[in-house]
């Protein structure tokens, strides 16, 4: 017989149509950046774990790929990706932005959400600051009716770019946790590696003036990361990584004039690794064609997005 005070820990998927605010929703409940955000459909390519301690609970948070119908194998692979995350979770969590209506794309989601029946299940109503009242009044109306085989648990609007409703929305994860231990230590915000998140955060640099299809043909990998000797308060890592692109007219856009948008690139992913890792680092970036990367089986898994 479980206890008030007990306390409580899972696993929670976060999931939703491309864009709707996951990723920028995982960094507000975690409190620090663990996920890199981007305008751009389909930023996340992994199920990146983000860790919420609190007094009387761990949640662990399971920021997923957008579904989407998939164009390329790499599409197909991130919609198993989703799969696989809803399988094993305590809650579900649904981003539906305030700002749009729901269509065939959000309702097969919440079918599938219907599969997992021992799953608490969440219907979190994104980017309320983009709305007025009496709209968000209607949406929340809609997507109470679109549950069907059963009933939300909870539906809540919040707004993670101005943190509204975001401590409401822990305090309820919390409350829909079973009674467990603390799978992490509690000074834990993620269980991405460092190289990970390096690779993350250069890629989100990347993506920041990204256009058209250029920001689906990159990704990101480490050759080499080396810590010099200590000669001051903060350590000193050496990074040399690849972006990779799938043809030769997107390694020109990267590359920019006399290699002026790597540069630029390269200063903006300096200072977030900087700030992320409290160190110095020196960082070497290298451009590569990796051709039609996204539908090659041999090539995804060598960049990290093999079958499970």
């Amino acid at each position: 017989m479980s206890t008030e005070n007990e306390f409580r820990s899972g696993f929670v998927a976060i999931v939703g149509r491309p864009n709707t605010g996951k990723s920028t929703l995982v960094n507000a409940l975690v409190g620090s950046k663990v996920v890199i955000t981007s305008p751009h459909p389909n930023t996340t390519r992994h199920a990146i774990r983000g860790i919420v301690n609190e007094p009387d609970f761990q949640a662990i948070l399971v920021d997923t790929p957008g579904v989407h119908k998939p164009k390329t194998l790499l599409g197909k692979r991130l919609n198993a990706v989703v799969e696989e995350s809803l399988d094993s979770v305590d809650v579900i969590i649904i981003c539906l932005p305030a700002d749009e209506e729901s269509g065939a794309g959000d309702q097969y989601i919440i079918d599938e959400i219907a599969k997992h029946p021992r799953s608490k299940k969440i219907a979190l109503v994104t980017k309320t600051d983009l709305t007025s009242k009496a709209n968000l009044a209607t949406r929340l109306a809609s997507i109470m009716a679109m549950a069907k085989g059963f009933t939300w648990d909870e539906i809540v609007p919040v707004s993670a770019a101005t943190h509204e409703q975001i401590d409401l929305l822990k305090k309820l994860i919390g409350q829909q946790l079973k009674p467990g231990p603390e799978f992490y230590p509690t000074n834990m915000r993620s269980d991405q590696s460092v190289e990970q998140l390096i690779c993350e955060l250069i890629r989100e640099a990347a993506l920041r003036d990204a256009r058209q299809e250029l920001p689906h043909s990159i990704v990101v990998t480490i050759d080499e990361m080396s810590e010099r000797e200590k000669t001051g308060s903060r350590p000193f890592f050496d990074i040399h990584a690849t972006v990779h692109v799938e043809r030769d007219s997107q390694r020109a856009i990267l590359l920019g004039h006399q290699g002026s948008q790597l540069k630029d690139i390269g200063m903006r992913a300096r200072a977030d690794i900087e700030r992320e890792l409290e160190a110095r680092i020196f960082l070497g970036l290298h451009i590569k064609v990796s051709k039609e990367w996204q539908r090659d089986s041999k090539l995804l898994d060598k960049l990290g997005f093999a079958e499970n």
